[in-house]
């Protein structure tokens, strides 16, 4: 972890200073921005809190994420310093216990935390909710995500190739952080349905795959789209398999509305793609269809496997399908996320963002 440059000259200057912080290892393979004492002390001062304050052990080496550290890897990321308290919530996000950051920064799945930013910071930071959600042209969404993978690095130690193992990785590892666009969705909000109130301001970590798209331009019914929903959440990991924890739906807001335009609320939709979801035991046999299944100890629970019609759910409960609404108000397009779900797996956690009066 470098200590603020005191660099300030040129271009150069800067240009060395780049190059330095490259030799010591603590960029994402991007050039970052040399945190100098002055942008640090803007951005601590930004934050509400003093530059000791810890805020988080960052697994999985455990490494201390005081206000003053967070600060630097935001500078890096290139953040505005009105961005911290979003990144110090974040921070706090992904160390809880329950989001489990030393599994999904060792493990050799695909996942990366994806940040997802609800109420009206989102306004305030020029948050982007709509249109190319996931992409880029931002500057809250891309420095943001991208500081808080930085701090996963650099804090928490998980390296590319040295403690981080990803077979494949995926471009999230760069930057992953969006806003559900509130104005557009039918239902409460992610955070209040989660327990928070509409004007409080959060930031939820989820340790999600890239986010695979779903078509469907035709479906004008509830049940013919969630439908098209079910067959795409099917394969996620496999089409066999069970057992899956937390899962992110992002509805687009053409999509949205076609949904609740029948009348149907998160809870039925989350009902309905669970009861979709579910397989007999007959047809999850290792070896039938494909190599996956079933795990052995469990198939032979069941008498008379091949024949069993005992329905297994792919997920673990209906309240695992996590639902919001984000994207352009153009396009019958949606996306499921995948979630880090073995063995436990990692559960999505959601903290208020603190703003500085």
């Amino acid at each position: 972890m470098p200590r603020t440059t005191k660099r300030s000259g040129g271009p150069d200057s800067q240009a060395d200073a780049i190059e330095d912080l490259y030799a010591w290892g603590v960029t994402d393979g991007l050039p970052v921005v040399p945190p100098t004492l002055r942008r640090v002390e803007k951005a601590i001062a930004a934050s509400g809190g003093a530059a000791d304050d810890l805020i988080a052990l960052v697994p999985p080496n455990y490494g201390r994420a005081t206000v003053e550290k967070i600060a630097v890897n935001a500078v890096m990321a290139g953040c505005r310093p009105e961005y911290m308290p979003v990144v110090i919530a974040g921070v706090e996000a992904m160390c809880e216990e329950a989001f489990d950051l030393h599994g999904v920064s060792a493990t050799t799945n695909f996942s990366s935390p994806l940040f997802i930013i609800n109420g009206p910071v989102r306004k305030a930071l020029d948050v982007n909710c709509g249109t190319g959600v996931f992409g880029p042209g931002w500057r809250a969404n891309a420095t943001i995500g991208r500081a808080l993978r930085l701090i996963a690095v650099n804090l928490g130690g998980a390296r590319p190739g040295v403690i981080s193992m990803s077979t494949m990785g995926h471009p999230g590892r760069y930057t992953y952080c969006i806003g559900e666009n509130e104005e557009e969705n039918p239902w409460e909000p992610l955070h209040v349905e989660h327990g928070f109130a509409p004007s409080d301001s959060t930031v939820a970590a989820f340790a999600g795959d890239a986010p695979q798209g779903v078509y469907d331009h035709r479906s004008r019914t509830a049940e013919d789209l969630l439908t098209t929903i079910a067959r795409s959440l099917e394969v996620i990991w496999h089409h066999k398999a069970t057992a899956l924890g937390d899962t992110v739906i992002v509805l687009s807001p053409e999509h949205a509305r076609t949904i609740a335009g029948d009348g149907w609320s998160k809870a039925e939709i989350q009902r309905f793609l669970w009861e979709r979801l579910r397989k007999p035991v007959k047809d999850l046999l290792p070896g039938k269809d494909g190599g996956e299944g079933l795990p052995e100890h469990v198939v032979a629970r069941f008498p008379n496997p091949e024949r069993n019609e005992t329905l297994i759910p792919k997920f673990r409960a209906p309240e695992h399908l996590k639902i919001l609404v984000a994207g352009g108000t153009a396009g019958r397009f949606s996306a499921v996320i995948p979630g880090w779900t073995f063995p436990n797996g990692s559960n999505l956690v959601i903290k208020t963002i603190h703003i500085r009066a």
